[in-house]
Parts: structure tokens; C-alpha cells; sequence
């Protein structure tokens, strides 16, 4: 079966494009909710954030993912004194993943100091990944040695206002943990969401843990598995009902986020999930009508989503009016609005998993 996506030596050259380095957001704008929207319909529409009521109808469900961002970005020392850079990437007590930095000089065995406490590496995974030791406990190197983790591109480290910022308003403390900011949410304020409630739309949560199969730069190999790193995610009982309420009365699913959209399309009932998917051109959404969502990065598995959703040349149509007109990019920056180009197929609800092309 030929496969429903473009072919090329370069498989990702169709999700490129050119972004001034100006435009990269490197703080977030002075108020939570003043950035601006470019809304991605059948015309392109130039916004603002608090604009969002006015997108959605009574009756339409708003979905969040409320992780909390953790501080993950741990700065250690080797006993010889060489630095290295720990990202928590997931955590089952007070041992973990992490991708390690350097990773080929560290024995297993060897423990590195960090704040209060020490890291033990235990088993290396590949890909700068190992399996490592907290302690005393995580909680305690965090609180001494911890930075949140702010994009590479920000090219800062974090500061002050990153700690109340790179945080959603509805961010949960929980079992699961992340060590990157579901974007999108960032924008949302608390009148925003009131004004979103007032309009008769109800929002719940999902949660998922975003790591590195959100920031991971893809690759050619994992574009041809359709596989990205798995994270795990948790569906609540109360959020799958309001799936199917909605649904079944006629309103649109609305995610905020790509994170959001993976665990909706991955989740085949509530509680616990992991998923790897790569959502790509081919994809039929089960469950979301719309999404909101920021810029992406060239080349990235997120654009790659988006443009599956709404469509490929409408989106880079969509980035290069951005573009023109200063929009600000990525983690900081400003939002889109993006309906589905059709609604979900109903006869697909409860399958497995989003179907992947296939090569």
C-alpha cells in the first residue's frame, strides 16, 4: 500500500520552513492572555487570546492537560569535578530516566553529587538515556539542584517569573510529572477560562507526562516507524464521560495542545495510558473537532500534527502569514485556533489506537 504522506530523501523536507530568529519568543508576554491568535480556518483571521469564548459554541468541551512541570533540569558533578547536566524525564519513586549530559563518559555505578544529594547511575538506555538513583530522594535534589527546564532556544536559563509563567493555571501536582510546559496552556488566564465556562463550555483534564516524545527533534527513523518516545498519561473517569456526552449532543472536542491530542487519540477508555504515537499526514481524528495550539519548530513531530489535522499547505499557508505579520514563536509565543478539516468519524470511536500510515 503506497503510503498517504509525501515521499522524498529528506521525509521531513516537506515540514520546513524559514523563521527570522527574532520571532523565537524568548520571554512570555506581559499578561498570560495578551498574545495574539491567528485563527487557521477555510480564511485566516488575526486575533487575540482573550478572544477565545468567542471561538466556541454552548455545548463545546475544552480538554487541558494539567501536568505540573517539574524542576527537572539538574545541575551535577562527577567526583572527578566534570559537570553534567541531568533532564528528569520520568520518575517512579526516587528512581528515574533521565537523559544525561554528558552520558558516554559515565560509568554505570558512578555517583554524581547534586545539591543535597546524589544521583547513581544505574543502567544506560541509548540516546544520552539512563535509568538512575535518587538520593536521598528526588524531591530533595530537585529543591537544591533544580532549574525548571526552559527550551535550549530560549537561550537563558530560567528565571523568577518562569516559575509562576512555565506553569499553567490549572497545573496539578501528581504522580505524573513533566519535564517540559504543555504550551498551549499557557496563554489560558483564569478569566479567560471563566468567560469560557460562562459561554457554556464546560473543561476537564487529561494529564500527560510531556517529555521527550513532545521535544525530542524527530528523525527520519522515527518518522518511517511512526513511533516517538513514549510518555505516560492518565484519563480521568469524569473526563471520558464528558467525551462521549459531548459527542453524543452535537458539541465540538476542543484540545489545548498537542498533548492533549495524543492522549485523546491514544486513550481507548479512562485511567492510565502511554503513548508513542507519531500523528501524521493519513491520520482521521477520533475525537477532536479542534485544537489550540502554538507555533511549532520546523521539522517537529507538533507541526507535523497540526498540518495531519488541518492540512499541510494550509498550515505552512497559515506560518508564513504569521511570519509576515511578526507573530511570535514557540514556547512563549503567541496561539492559533485550528478546526479539523472534518469532523471524527463516530464509527471509529473505542478502537485501539490512532492508526499509523503505514510503509
Amino acid at each position: 500500500m503506497a503510503p498517504p504522506f509525501p515521499q522524498a530523501d529528506d521525509p521531513l523536507a516537506p515540514w520546513d520552513y524559514a523563521l527570522p530568529e527574532h520571532l523565537i519568543a524568548a520571554t512570555p508576554p506581559a499578561e498570560r492572555d495578551g498574545g495574539r491568535l491567528l485563527v487557521v480556518g477555510e480564511r485566516l483571521s488575526d486575533r487575540a487570546v482573550v478572544d477565545l469564548p468567542e471561538l466556541l459554541d454552548p455545548g463545546d468541551l475544552l480538554v487541558v492537560n494539567d501536568v505540573r512541570v517539574r524542576r527537572a533540569r539538574l545541575r551535577a558533578a562527577r567526583p572527578s569535578g566534570g559537570a553534567v547536566e541531568v533532564l528528569v524525564l520520568r520518575a517512579d519513586g526516587d528512581a528515574g530516566e533521565a537523559l544525561l549530559r554528558p552520558a558516554r563518559k559515565l560509568r554505570v555505578g558512578e555517583r554524581l553529587r547534586a545539591g543535597t544529594g546524589e544521583i547513581e547511575v544505574v543502567e544506560h538506555r541509548g540516546e544520552g538515556r539512563a535509568w538512575v538513583r535518587f538520593t536521598p530522594s528526588l524531591a530533595a535534589i530537585e529543591a537544591s539542584a533544580g532549574e525548571l527546564p526552559l527550551p535550549p532556544y530560549l537561550g537563558r536559563p530560567a528565571g523568577d517569573d518562569d516559575e509562576r509563567r512555565y506553569q499553567t493555571v490549572y497545573a496539578q501536582a501528581g504522580a505524573l510529572q513533566a519535564s517540559a510546559a504543555p504550551t498551549a496552556g499557557l496563554h489560558l488566564s483564569e478569566p479567560v477560562l471563566a468567560a469560557v465556562r460562562a459561554r457554556g463550555v464546560d473543561v476537564v483534564k487529561v494529564t500527560l507526562e510531556v517529555g521527550l516524545g513532545t521535544f525530542r527533534p524527530l528523525t527520519a527513523e522515527m518518522f518511517a516507524s511512526g513511533r516517538l518516545h513514549p510518555e505516560r498519561y492518565e484519563v480521568p473517569a469524569a473526563t471520558w464521560a464528558a467525551l462521549h456526552t459531548t459527542r453524543a449532543a452535537g458539541g465540538r472536542i476542543v484540545a489545548v495542545g498537542t498533548t492533549v491530542v495524543r492522549t485523546l487519540e491514544s486513550a481507548t477508555g479512562p485511567g492510565p495510558g502511554e503513548t508513542d504515537i507519531l500523528l501524521r499526514e493519513g491520520w482521521q481524528p477520533r475525537w477532536v473537532d479542534a485544537m489550540w495550539t502554538n507555533f511549532h519548530l520546523p521539522r517537529s513531530s507538533l507541526l507535523m500534527l497540526v498540518g495531519a489535522f488541518a492540512g499541510r499547505e494550509r498550515v505552512l499557508a497559515a506560518y508564513a502569514h504569521a511570519i509576515a505579520r511578526g507573530y511570535r514563536f514557540f514556547s512563549y509565543g503567541d496561539a492559533c485556533f485550528v478546526p479539523a478539516r472534518g469532523a471524527p468519524d463516530p464509527a471509529r470511536f473505542g478502537t485501539v489506537a490512532a492508526p499509523r500510515p503505514t510503509d
